[in-house]
């Protein structure tokens, strides 16, 4: 902005200043023509008084020679024939002469005709050189030249000032709103610069405390609901009692409760990322129990190494479960399913293939509320939401297997969209 501030001053000012200087420029040069031309026209009335006295060309060469122009060998006159002094246009017709200007070699002739007494005329000439008629005129330019430079320099200066107030406060302005984006609530910033940018900067604030006030009432709703699933575990509990099978995957429902109860409640802070292998082990660890009890068999391939992630792994456990769990309620009893982590070139993939009937619309399954079989959709649209807030994307297919496949790709590197806050099942 800067920049083109600069530039927009540079050209109205230097547009301006060719308007005023363009004809001051040739007026400069007209006067120092027109004022060579008026000395010659005074150097020639200096010899009127003495053609009066004298026509003698003995004496009259004197009297050309105290002449500044005669000094230099710039006047002439032209009496009966005669040429007393340096002429430059060679034999004058006495009587045809007039007053005029005529181009002659290196510069210009001034012919002044003189009445004398008994009928007789003569002819004044003074030699105006080139040098004469632009005198001073290189110098007026070059000082007209300086206040141009001037003039546009100053106004550069002034846009630029101008223009960096004006970044400055748009600058803070998309900072903060990356930082807003980025999951810091707290960001605020300190309106200035021109009016509007102080109106965008006090409704960016104002938005920014909406925004935190809805989040945290959200939070609050998510774990309040969360924690009314204490009592039914309380009771579920005393109806397993304290050993067994049962009461592990009680356990887990209750870490997985308190889990999500801490997380809603835990401020919003800038995602850092995670190792989306080790959230794959630990969520796959979480459902094998419940995959041996459904006698269902599956694999886990390619957490043999980190794959970094830029969502948090809160989330990405979320998209995790909603996948997993689709399969688990929509594909019968001992069907296989596998899960498989890809890492490629910026991007990295997660892989749910299961040997179920699959999805007769894989178009109408990422829509919220038209999954069919009952099913919300929910799960689908939050992979989805997480795989576009980092440029991915998910895709639908039929798996290896025989049902359906599950492709979420993540984006590691590049320009990412603004990232979008995720709503978990059931918040």
């Amino acid at each position: 902005m800067r920049r083109s501030l600069a530039l927009v001053a540079v050209a109205v000012t230097a547009m301006v200043a060719l308007a005023f200087l363009v004809p001051l420029a040739a007026a400069v040069k007209q006067a120092a023509e027109s004022r060579a031309l008026n000395d010659a026209e005074r150097q020639a009335s200096m010899i009127v008084p003495a053609l009066v006295v004298t026509t003698d060309p003995g004496r009259l060469e004197p009297a050309l020679a105290s002449t500044a122009a005669g000094g230099a060998s710039r006047l002439a006159v032209h009496l009966d024939g005669v040429s007393v002094g340096v002429s430059r246009v060679g034999g004058v017709d006495l009587a045809t002469a007039r007053a005029q200007t005529i181009r002659v070699a290196g510069g210009f002739a001034v012919l002044r005709p003189v009445a004398l007494d008994r009928g007789r005329s003569a002819v004044i000439e003074v030699y105006v050189p080139d040098a004469a008629l632009s005198e001073g005129v290189a110098a007026s330019w070059a000082v007209l030249t300086g206040v141009a430079v001037a003039l546009v320099a100053g106004s550069v200066v002034v846009a630029d000032r101008l223009g960096s107030r004006m970044v400055k406060a748009t600058r803070s302005l998309g900072e903060a709103a990356g930082a807003l984006g980025a999951g810091d609530l707290s960001v605020r910033i300190t309106p200035a610069g021109p009016p509007e940018l102080v109106a965008a900067g006090q409704a960016f604030n104002t938005m920014a405390d909406q925004v935190a006030g809805l989040l945290a009432a959200e939070r609050e709703l998510a774990a309040d609901l969360s924690h009314r699933l204490r009592t039914p575990l309380t009771a579920l509990r005393l109806h397993v009692g304290t050993h067994g099978p049962a009461a592990e995957q009680v356990d887990r429902l209750e870490r997985e409760v308190d889990a999500i109860i801490e997380t809603a409640r835990r401020p919003s802070r800038p995602v850092q990322g995670c190792d989306a292998a080790a959230v794959l082990k630990e969520r796959l660890a979480f459902w094998s129990a419940l995959a041996e009890d459904q006698a269902r068999p599956w694999d886990l391939y390619g957490t043999e190494e980190p794959a970094k992630v830029p969502v948090a792994a809160a989330d990405l456990s979320a998209v995790i479960d909603a996948t997993l769990g689709n399969v688990f309620r929509h594909t019968p009893e001992r069907t296989a399913f596998t899960v498989t982590l890809h890492q490629g070139s910026g991007m990295v993939g997660i892989l749910v293939a299961d040997a179920g009937p699959g999805i007769d619309d894989p178009a109408g399954a990422l829509k919220r509320g038209h999954s069919g079989a009952g099913s919300t959709g929910l799960g689908l649209d939050i992979a989805r939401r997480l795989a576009e807030s980092t440029g991915g994307h998910l895709k639908v297919d039929r798996s290896p297997l025989g049902g359906a496949a599950i492709q979420i790709w993540l984006r590691t590197t590049g320009p990412r969209p603004a990232r979008r806050l995720l709503r978990r099942a059931g918040h």
